[in-house]
């Protein structure tokens, strides 16, 4: 019978010695379930009291795909070897055992291998990595191996941030990033210029950071191409999308010429050209002038002959007087009877200007409205008028018809819709309209072309308005209509409604990528005519990268179907809409009324919407269950306002600011989770260690208050102090960490109307108090701008100087641009605009000498 001896005895006496040697030479094995190997040969006595040592230990390795890697252990001198993995032994039969003495020494050299498979790996679950050693044996003691890690390669699809194209001036410096997938070894990243390697160290101008972004120290017209970043490891190799840079050269002036010889008119010229350098790759050409004039001195102007050629020049300058006085003789008379021919429309032009006080052209403080004045007509150089609002109504007698019209006189006020009134007065309203809300849905329900008239006025205005214009809002949401003078045809009154779809009927069906990025809005009555757009304003929750997104605003038709009636980007300025998209909002010009909606097709896994979550808990709490509430709603006004009303009728209160989330189109769920209580006081009755919101749900908007709630336990009533972090992430994506710590008894926390940007103003106007800029100014701006200047100061430098030069075809399409440009002006600054602001503007057009800002005594 064999004797069976432990691996774990360590042998120090002799006699123990003596045996061992003896079992040995007499070709006794360890038979114990755990042993690696059978050692038949004694050990030469001079290396009897030697540990072993490793000649080959176990390395970090990677399973790439199915295929199973290998482990190796080569030890000297060893009577047996064998596996722990994971603090586990690793049975004999999976060792696969390597014998052999080195000659020189004559110990024994053992060498072990075993193989790891991927299920073996994906069994370990946990933070921890999956790790093995070997442990060696001799006759004096055993030694350990290092550990070696054995980790499931991979290399995620999806880059994490990936370059985006950019237009840069020459000479400067470019910085594109990248942050490659995730992956396990994390990836390696090389960058490549229209699919070509980038080597900084054969063109230094290139440095590539630690963190993978790629710079250009200084730009070059041969750096203009495609640039991809490039992501690989042991697995696989991915290839992010490709961004266009584009170096442009902006043109620099040359030298001036020297003046020319002074001239038979007593001036001298120099020009100079723009050529040093000359723009290119559209890059902007030089501004201000070539050509310069200048008037010579009296010692330098040409002397001419006497006598009958000086009495033709006086007769010349007498002529040339005369014909200045008759000029400025015709030109009073022509202001003077357009000033009648207005009064036949508006009775008196002092209902334009009553309630106005002039204002200095000094710029107030950002966000600081410029106090008033008292009015000084006599120093009245660039002066703008600001509108009194506390002007209710101002009654005036004549009509407010075409002059080609004198058949009817029309309402402005309550009343059937166009009727006409017996005495010819009429009421113009520059505050709210004091229409009653049932009499105006009754009396447009009862209009059979009104057949998706809102029967809910809850979020609905209303106002009644004519060829002044006017504005609609609802406050709180972003959403307003702006009528523009003259929009509505002169002799027209029209009642103008302005609301937002929330039934389910009426949700747009949406198809694949598709969802929805703004609310559902109707403006109507549909089938109205108008002569120039209006501007719908609403918010959208996009990231605005149209890169990543088909965006396209939607229509419904007379029968209910949905119509794609423009997609961004391919605006087409014969058709009757226009979209301006910003950060946070779209600006739609329509001239149709009608129920719109914009929505985005993504293009990319990349596009991602803007959701804003809010965090809610019971304003007070008398039981020992505690709920918090977690909304993830589109990241837009309307939605946060329909929230704020509902957790106001459950009795709930904002816990924490509203977070904005960057949710993507990668198909992949939301998931929440609260950590970090104090577990000795709190403790989550969840059985799930997170919540999770389905993609689809969130992605399509169909369902637009989307929440999950955490029920919390406190131990005691007397506990009242909670801390804890919610975090909010999407799978296999960023997140976000939230901390929360208050008291849930001395509530201490901000209103709810602290965190809305709560509008004051009246949900309709009418007429000159609907704007910023008044109308006789207005009509002033736009017949000094709209005739191009060679020199280039007409409308298209107002829109560069106010920043709307990217819509520059769109306003050359329209017969007056500047107007439609200050339709734009009126929607971006109705609540924080600044009549200083655009007189220095109008300053530096040049444009104050043609009076575009001078009001007479007459108008003050």
């Amino acid at each position: 019978m064999p004797l069976h001896l432990s691996p774990f005895v360590r042998w120090r006496s002799g006699v123990v010695l003596t045996w061992i040697c003896f079992f040995f030479s007499s070709g006794f094995t360890f038979a114990g379930g755990e042993h690696a190997a059978t050692v038949t040969h004694p050990l030469p006595v001079a290396f009897s009291d030697q540990l072993p040592h490793f000649l080959i230990e176990p390395d970090d390795v990677y399973i790439v795909k199915n295929k199973p890697v290998t482990l190796t252990c080569r030890s000297t001198p060893a009577t047996q070897i064998y596996f722990k993995c994971n603090g586990e032994w690793v049975h004999q039969d999976q060792h696969l055992i390597d014998r052999d003495v080195d000659p020189a020494t004559g110990l024994p050299v053992m060498q072990v291998k075993i193989d790891i498979s991927r299920q073996q790996v994906e069994k370990i679950f946990g933070l921890e990595d999956y790790w093995c050693q070997c442990v060696a044996w001799s006759t004096t003691g055993t030694q350990k191996s290092q550990k070696a890690f054995v980790r499931i390669a991979y290399l995620r699809k999806n880059f994490e941030e990936e370059p985006l194209g950019k237009e840069v001036a020459l000479d400067q410096e470019l910085l594109l990033r990248c942050h490659p997938p995730e992956g396990v070894p994390p990836a390696e990243v090389e960058w490549q210029r229209n699919e070509e390697l980038i080597d900084p160290k054969t063109d230094p101008n290139f440095f590539i950071t630690t963190d993978h972004n790629l710079i250009i120290k200084q730009t070059r017209l041969a750096d203009t191409g495609n640039y991809t970043c490039v992501a690989k490891n042991i697995v696989a190799r991915r290839k992010s999308s490709s961004a266009t840079v584009i170096v442009y050269v902006d043109g620099g002036w040359s030298e001036w010429s020297k003046w020319s010889p002074c001239g038979a008119d007593c001036s001298m010229w120099r020009s100079r050209e723009c050529t040093q350098p000359t723009p290119g790759t559209g890059g902007k050409d030089c501004q201000g002038l070539d050509l310069q004039s200048l008037n010579c001195t009296s010692e330098q102007c040409p002397q001419t002959a006497s006598g009958a050629e000086d009495v033709a020049l006086y007769v010349g300058m007498v002529t040339v007087a005369l014909c200045l006085a008759l000029l400025l003789v015709v030109l009073v008379l022509v202001y003077r009877r357009k000033k009648e021919g207005l009064d036949a429309d508006v009775a008196d032009s002092s209902i334009l200007t009553t309630g106005f006080q002039p204002m200095g052209i000094k710029p107030s403080k950002p966000g600081v409205w410029a106090p008033r004045r008292a009015a000084r007509c006599k120093n009245s150089h660039l002066l703008t008028i600001q509108p009194d609002l506390t002007t209710s109504t101002s009654s005036y007698q004549g009509s407010l018809r075409s002059r080609h019209e004198v058949s009817s006189k029309f309402s402005m006020s309550n009343g059937p819709l166009l009727d006409p009134l017996p005495n010819g007065s009429h009421t113009l309203h520059n505050g709210k309209l004091s229409s009653d809300a049932d009499d105006f849905m009754s009396r447009l329900s009862s209009q059979t072309y009104l057949k998706t008239l809102p029967r809910e006025n809850g979020n609905t205005s209303y106002g009644t308005f004519n060829f002044l214009g006017g504005r609609l809002t609802l406050p709180n949401t972003g959403i307003s209509l702006l009528i523009p003078p003259e929009a509505i045809p002169r002799g027209k009154i029209y009642e103008i409604y302005l609301t937002i779809q929330k039934k389910e009927d009426m949700r747009l069906p949406l198809a694949g990528c598709q969802t929805l990025l703004s609310p559902v809005v109707s403006c109507g009555p549909p089938g109205v005519m108008l002569t120039r757009p209006v501007i719908l304003c609403m918010d959208h929750c996009s990231d605005a990268c149209l890169e990543n997104w088909a965006i396209r605003l939607k229509k419904q038709s007379y029968e209910g179907t949905w119509e794609d009636v423009l997609l961004l980007g391919e605006d087409l300025l014969s058709e009757p809409y226009y979209c301006q998209l910003e950060a946070e909002t779209c600006r739609v010009f329509t001239e149709q009324l009608g129920r719109f909606a914009l929505v985005g097709e993504s293009l990319s896994m990349a596009a991602a919407k803007r959701l804003k979550l809010l965090l809610f808990a019971p304003a007070y709490c008398s039981t020992l269950e505690y709920n918090i509430r977690v909304y993830c709603t589109d990241d837009t006004q309307d939605l946060l306002k329909e929230v704020m009303q509902m957790e106001r009728q459950l009795g709930g209160r904002l816990i924490d600011e509203p977070h904005v989330l960057l949710f993507k189109d990668s198909y992949h769920n939301l998931r929440l989770s609260i950590h970090d209580m104090p577990h000795t006081h709190w403790r989550s009755k969840l059985l799930a260690g997170y919540q999770e919101i389905p993609f689809y749900h969130i992605w399509s908007g169909s369902q637009r208050t989307l929440h999950c709630s955490f029920t919390l336990e406190r131990q005691s009533l007397s506990t009242s102090d909670l801390s804890c972090t919610l975090c909010v992430w999407q799978v296999e994506g960023e997140g976000q960490s939230f901390s929360l710590d208050f008291n849930i008894a001395k509530d201490i926390r901000p209103l709810d109307s602290d965190f809305l940007l709560l509008e004051n103003c009246s949900p309709a106007l009418a007429g000159p108090s609907a704007f910023q800029i008044p109308y006789l100014i207005r009509q002033k701006i736009c017949s000094s701008l709209d005739a191009p200047c060679p020199n280039g100061a007409d409308w298209r430098l107002l829109a560069q100087r106010l920043k709307l030069d990217r819509h520059m075809s769109f306003f050359a399409s329209k017969s007056s641009p500047t107007s439609v440009i200050l339709d734009l002006w009126e929607t971006q600054h109705f609540h924080s605009g600044n009549l200083n602001q655009l007189a220095a503007v109008m300053a530096e057009i040049g444009k104050q000498e043609a009076m575009i800002f001078l009001v007479s005594d007459g108008e003050c």
